[in-house]
């Protein structure tokens, strides 16, 4: 009898390390499972964060260099239109002292006559500022004459401030020789070759 309720023992205790061993064991395995399963979730959330990182860096520099190269090009731009505006200041300058008196009492009777040659003189006008009048008036009536007393009429215009402007006397055609006009006639040309040469520089 006590031997058989050792042996009833010894195997409930065997029984029971058994049980215990493999719940611990199946406690482990569980555990081993959430904690890689855990490790995997984490290592895709860093992966993600680190691409998105990646991501977010390569767009920032994208737009750091974009700035930069519209910055440059906006300062190409604005040094380009300081010169032009300057040369077009220097242009307007220049002409306007050329067109002084001696100048305009050579010049004006000169296309006048070969204006005269191909047209009525007597439906011709000449335009020159009004503080010019004064000083090429008697100029003009010894050079022009025969074409002031075909009906040539020489008067001044206030909106001329340098040169001066031809043509009938209703104003449905005209040269304009004015300051400005030639300036811009300069410029015109100019600019565009100015232009040009500071876009090359830029490259």
């Amino acid at each position: 009898m006590d031997v058989q309720l050792q042996e009833l023992i010894d195997k409930i205790k065997k029984d029971g390390v058994a049980s215990a061993e493999s719940a611990a064991a199946a406690i482990v395995s569980d555990a081993e499972k959430k904690a890689a399963a855990i490790v995997a979730d984490a290592e895709e959330k860093a992966a993600g964060i680190i691409n998105s990182a990646k991501a977010e860096t390569a767009r920032m520099e994208k737009a750091s260099i974009d700035a930069i190269g519209q910055a440059g090009r906006n300062l190409l731009i604005s040094f380009r239109d300081g010169v032009v505006a300057e040369l077009d200041s220097l242009i307007k300058t220049e002409v306007t002292k050329a067109y002084d008196a001696e100048l305009l009492k050579k010049l004006i009777p000169e296309t006048v006559k070969a204006w005269a040659s191909k047209t009525e003189t007597d439906d011709l006008a000449v335009l020159i500022p009004e503080k010019s009048l004064e000083d090429l008036s008697s100029a003009f009536k010894s050079a022009l004459k025969a074409e002031i007393d075909k009906g040539l009429e020489v008067k001044s215009d206030s909106a001329l401030t340098s040169g001066f402007r031809i043509g009938t006397k209703d104003g449905s055609a005209f040269y304009d020789f004015s300051s400005e006009a030639v300036a811009d006639l300069f410029a015109s040309y100019l600019n565009p070759v100015v232009a040009n040469i500071l876009k090359e520089a830029a490259k």
